[in-house]
């Protein structure tokens, strides 16, 4: 008998897993017109078992897209709106007194759910933000000495206001890089505008999913086994290489003054695996590596203000960058 199946659940099958998530684009679909970039993200995410930024003006239905991809996986979801009054307790939970039983209970908090979405994470202060920190890194959250595990999948779906700054708490680059991936939500096309409109006008109701259409179409077991395909997918060490050649070069670029740290090397090397599974291969190819370098390894340096005043971005840096690592053959 094989030791790594004895005593364990079945896995799944991981092609019907992949079909399974491949589908979960046009289940959203349903609710979410055009951010394809954005479900790819949260779904690459998820088979890292890592957590993301989203970046977008308000309105481009950044809460809708969570709770969309909590319905077709079939998962719980629950929203936090952080504001500068939020206190730790808020997030993880808290003991509180019953007068029954004269003893203390611990009351969970929304952190204890499947897809937690921090709504304007940057509107709290420090020490609310950096309550998420053992959540997202441990999976657990410790009340009074006693850890407490979280569910999994978990994930932490942060989203930040790129306009208005004021009255905020920008993220320090330490908990940042705490993030697999910063996705932008862009402001839809003319098309897609014209499409999200007439959806309202016959009668769509972003609050009830269920009318929309949106069915589970993936489960947790799914999850699971597309994570142990994800994890046997082969990289080879010119990849490992080009990989870290592509960080270090982050670290010479004359327009940052951070580059990216061998955690962001991991992330990229984790992200570009599951790019490549998802995509119908089982190893991996420069291609995946650049296609996830920009949402991986953006938040994760920090530009030379003379740098940003010439209109320098950190995409751009990236891009840059990948122009001029040599790939591998």
């Amino acid at each position: 008998m094989d030791p790594t199946t004895d005593n364990a659940a079945p896995t799944g099958d991981p092609a019907a897993a992949r079909a399974a998530l491949e589908a979960l684009r046009a289940e959203i679909a349903k609710a979410v017109v055009g951010q394809d970039p954005a479900v790819t993200g949260l779904v690459v995410a998820l088979l890292c078992r890592g957590h993301v930024l989203l970046e977008g003006v308000p309105g481009v239905a950044k809460t809708l897209l969570i709770r969309s991809l909590a319905a077709a996986l079939e998962l719980d979801t629950k929203r936090v709106q952080f504001t500068p009054d939020l206190m730790p307790s808020d997030v993880t939970g808290s003991l509180v007194y019953d007068a029954r039983t004269a003893e203390f209970s611990f009351q969970p908090g929304p952190v204890f759910t499947n897809l937690l979405l921090a709504d304007e994470i940057n509107r709290t202060p420090p020490k609310t933000q950096s309550s998420l920190l053992e959540a997202m890194e441990e999976r657990q959250v410790t009340v009074d000495g006693t850890p407490r595990a979280l569910p999994d999948p978990f994930l932490v779906a942060a989203t930040q206001n790129p306009v208005e700054y004021e009255g905020t708490y920008p993220l320090p680059e330490a908990q940042l890089d705490r993030f697999l991936l910063k996705l932008t939500i862009p402001l839809p096309s003319r098309q897609d505008e014209i499409d999200v409109l007439t959806r309202h006008a016959q009668g769509f109701d972003p609050r009830d999913l269920r009318a929309a259409g949106v069915r589970p179409v993936a489960t947790a077991a799914d999850l699971e086994a597309a994570r142990r395909a994800v994890a046997a997918t082969t990289v080879s060490p010119e990849i490992t290489a080009y990989v870290v050649d592509v960080c270090r070069a982050t670290r010479e670029s004359p327009s940052l003054t951070l580059g990216v740290s061998p955690r962001g090397a991991t992330a990229l090397l984790a992200t570009a695996r599951a790019w490549a599974w998802l995509t119908g291969r089982d190893y991996v190819i420069p291609d995946d590596v650049k296609a996830l370098a920009q949402p991986t390894l953006r938040h994760r340096i920090q530009l030379r203000p003379e740098a940003e005043m010439e209109g320098v971005t950190a995409d751009s840096v990236i891009n840059a960058v990948l122009s001029h690592v040599p790939v591998p053959r």
